[in-house]
């Protein structure tokens, strides 16, 4: 079985299946995210899955353990960049590397957690420069825990949010 080709018809449907959210301000984000004092510099909606591997914990128990995110960054309705492993986002000439520094949980179990990242690493020119910290926000659905079946199996789950890159 060709898991690439399966892994994309699971993204390409996963994004289809997601429908955009709407910012929370500021005063609506929860205390462990927010990032007093900086200015917003770019807000993106994403659509795109979160993928989990089935690998042994240390008990030997097979569960979904998250690998990574792939999504499309848009914006007034048009793609403007990517969100990928690392967590990294490219947007127009422009990247930056996040570390998880808090998080909120989301409005439901199955939605992932809210995030606060500090910016660990910038690449180029383009809108991303200056950013220092990245807030995801909003999201629906991407959770997935649980047993699974077979070691090596790969699961993608839709997830959409709303990511904020601000500056100090």
């Amino acid at each position: 079985m060709n898991h690439s080709i399966n892994f994309m018809r699971v993204v390409i449907l996963a994004t289809a299946a997601c429908v955009p959210a709407f910012a929370a301000s500021g005063a609506d984000l929860p205390p462990a995210i927010q990032a007093l004092g900086e200015t917003i510099v770019l807000q993106t909606h994403a659509l795109g899955a979160q993928v989990y591997e089935c690998k042994a914990d240390a008990s030997g128990k097979t569960i979904w353990q998250f690998r990574e995110p792939i999504a499309t960054l848009m914006r007034d309705g048009k793609t403007i960049g990517r969100h990928y492993a690392g967590p990294n986002w490219e947007i127009e000439g422009s990247t930056v590397v996040g570390k998880v520094a808090a998080n909120a949980p989301g409005a439901t179990s199955g939605d992932v957690a809210w995030l606060k990242l500090n910016v660990t690493d910038r690449h180029g020119d383009g809108p991303l420069k200056d950013v220092t910290t990245v807030q995801r926000i909003d999201t629906k659905g991407g959770a997935l825990s649980g047993a699974c079946d077979k070691a090596g199996d790969f699961r993608a789950e839709a997830y959409s949010a709303d990511y904020i890159f601000l500056r100090k």
